[in-house]
């Protein structure tokens, strides 16, 4: 906070007198009123159904401005990062900061490498799990298991104990979640190779033999890596402001995190791109032509999945670059995918319609996302995991962020009560 934006006030002005609030100035020029005092001054609260209107914190990780498109981590620009990074790299930055030097880069690689492995009774917990149960059920409550496991890495008081925790969740949720993936096939589970890198471990882990080789594996790998990159922060979305509300409680990083993961299992949130194959796969089995569809979703008998976004008014950033490598991997693909070709003609007939870019409903992260995946051989309901391996240095940035903020306090919002005035029960007067 600065001098100026002590001096920046708005009044309020209510039955009761006259509120001056300060006026805080963020760095891209953003304007926020603090209302810590509202409730104290004029005993009143405001009402913000899903906090669309409140920040609830100040954060240095992730900027958004969703009317021009523009999503950057610390500063740097998605586009940039992802041309020009690698996840891990990216991961760093969103927990860390800065980007690594490269012996710093290195030094976080060595320690995932060494961390990825599970205990065997983890490993038979998980084995012993229902395997046809959703994996993201199964993934957040391993997640929230290994507090059990690692009980010298839980207190949030503790740095070295909450770095320790960053690390054993970075290095073992992949390895996790591809034993999950392999005891709903039916398939040997295959531990980490600490030879291999952060992206290719987890393919090898997932799909082991049957992983594509050549030019289409090169790609996958690219594929995996950039998708990564661009679900691993998005401010204060669902999944996020709940890492941030349990933490707020002094709960440990893997409670936290296991929090996260279940919020973002909502069709709503990280379910979208499964929602958006599940639309395709209609569109296609039910005969009805691209147009139709489209007819149907403007009477509201349809929902169009995967365009339009909570915060971008515009293009959502993500989505030029997934659309692109999209693109490469199901041209070098040995089966032509139709659901993928329905895919670009839906999109070329909304973009065309008023209809849906009046209302900038603009295709999002979720529409192309669901096609590669399955390309690459992984379920519907794999989807959600992949997108809680890339949102997991979001998730421990914002988890670590809160405990230095100054005015750090558990989250506790307020409501507006609309039920019933005081009842007396019968027979007590």
């Amino acid at each position: 906070m600065s001098e100026d934006d002590k001096e920046r006030t708005v009044e309020l002005h209510y039955e009761g007198g006259v509120l001056k609030l300060p006026v805080f100035t963020g760095t891209e020029g953003e304007q926020t009123i603090e209302l810590k005092t509202l409730l104290g001054s004029t005993g009143m609260t405001t009402l913000d159904p899903g906090f669309g209107n409140t920040a609830s914190c100040s954060s240095k990780i992730t900027y958004i401005d969703g009317a021009a498109g523009i999503l950057r981590y610390r500063g740097y620009p998605i586009q940039d990062l992802a041309v020009g990074s690698t996840f891990l790299e990216v991961a760093y930055l969103v927990i860390y900061g800065e980007l690594p030097e490269p012996g710093q880069l290195k030094e976080f690689s060595d320690k995932l490498r060494e961390n990825a492995d599970i205990p065997a009774e983890m490993g038979a917990f998980l084995d012993a799990m229902p395997r046809n149960g959703h994996p993201m059920a199964l993934l957040a409550s391993a997640a929230n298991t290994l507090s059990a496991y690692y009980a010298d890495s839980v207190d949030p008081s503790d740095e070295a104990q909450v770095e320790l925790a960053t690390i054993r969740l970075m290095a073992k949720l992949p390895t996790i979640a591809a034993r999950i993936y392999r005891n709903s096939v039916g398939a040997e589970p295959i531990g980490p190779d600490d030879s291999l890198g952060y992206v290719e471990n987890f393919i090898r882990m997932t799909f082991g033999d049957d992983a594509a080789a050549g030019e289409l594996g090169d790609l996958f790998g690219k594929a995996v890596d950039l998708l990564l990159i661009l679900h691993a922060d998005h401010e204060l979305n669902c999944s996020t402001a709940t890492v941030r509300t349990v933490g707020s409680s002094q709960a440990d990083i893997f409670a936290s995190v296991a929090a996260g993961i279940n919020a973002l299992s909502g069709p709503s949130h990280g379910g979208a791109n499964q929602a958006v194959l599940e639309m395709l796969d209609e569109i296609r089995e039910s005969g009805v032509t691209v147009a139709e569809f489209l007819e149907r979703v403007k009477a509201r008998e349809v929902r169009l999945m995967g365009f339009g976004h909570r915060v971008y008014k515009n293009f959502d950033p993500r989505s030029k670059e997934i659309k692109v490598l999209a693109t490469q991997i199901l041209d070098r693909h040995d089966d032509p995918d139709e659901l993928f070709a329905l895919a670009l003609e839906l999109e070329a007939a909304a973009l065309a319609d008023s209809y849906f870019t009046e209302r900038k409903l603009y295709p999002n992260v979720d529409f192309y996302t669901g096609v590669i995946y399955r390309a690459m051989g992984f379920p519907t309901n794999m989807f959600t995991v992949l997108f809680a391996i890339g949102r997991l240095p979001g998730w421990v940035a914002h988890y670590r962020e809160q405990l230095h903020d100054p005015a750090f306090r558990i989250a506790r919002p307020r409501q507006h009560y609309i039920g019933s005035a005081e009842r007396r029960y019968p027979g007590q007067g």
